[in-house]
């Protein structure tokens, strides 16, 4: 699938009232997938959920494997073997994210697209980092994960395009549990979301630790 370079910002104050999108020239971005080869000192690198060192690990990859990097997004900052960087490498046959400072690609720039939207993106609450998310852009579904035994849930709050919500996907299972929800937004629209946690409420629940604010897309 094509790129095209889209930010969003949502307009107002309290209350969100408009997604305000800028598209850079269709093709700015060239559909392309770089590789690079992860080097460590021996051991297998984690794969994150989200380009944090806090984020989850999902599985790991590798010393001297091969990866196919889609979109650089910026994170934590990470020593590694090839130096210190806050870039980190989307590599979606793994499912998640590695430090570019593990990742030998022949350059100490970017080598691949900003992820921006559609890319799957995840984030972790701040805090203690107990909720984390994901919005799966193929069927328009919410994954929210809870991975501290905190006694909080973990919550994604979520608004519409043009402004409608405050909408919540909990997970009140517990630690190291997952729910996965669909939700009503429609091909193509755009869905702003963050990642939280707090106690479950039916409406207006008070939430805490929330991540910084990521907008998607419903392919």
């Amino acid at each position: 699938m094509k790129r095209s370079s889209v930010r969003c910002r949502l307009a107002g104050s309290g209350v969100v009232l408009a997604t305000v999108c800028v598209l850079g020239l269709a093709g700015a971005v060239p559909a392309f997938a770089a590789t690079g080869t992860v080097q460590t000192a021996g051991d297998p690198l984690n794969v994150r959920r989200a380009p944090s060192t806090n984020s989850s690990a999902v599985r790991t990859v590798a010393n001297g494997a091969s990866v196919t990097i889609d979109c650089q997004p910026t994170g934590t900052q990470v020593t590694g073997p090839l130096g210190t960087t806050t870039l980190w490498d989307h590599v979606p046959a793994l499912g998640g994210y590695v430090s570019d400072g593990y990742v030998k690609t022949g350059s100490d720039q970017r080598i691949a697209p900003d992820c921006g939207v559609g890319s799957g993106s995840a984030e972790c609450s701040t805090g203690v980092c107990a909720g984390e998310g994901l919005f799966r852009s193929s069927d328009a579904h919410f994954l929210v994960y809870d991975k501290n035994a905190d006694g909080k849930s973990a919550v994604v709050a979520y608004w519409l395009k043009g402004g409608a919500g405050p909408f919540y996907v909990w997970n009140s299972g517990g630690n190291g549990t997952s729910v996965d929800k669909a939700v009503a937004v429609a091909k193509g629209g755009w869905v702003y979301f963050k990642v939280c946690v707090g106690n479950y409420a039916a409406t207006n629940p008070v939430l805490e630790a929330c991540s910084g604010g990521i907008t998607d897309y419903a392919a």
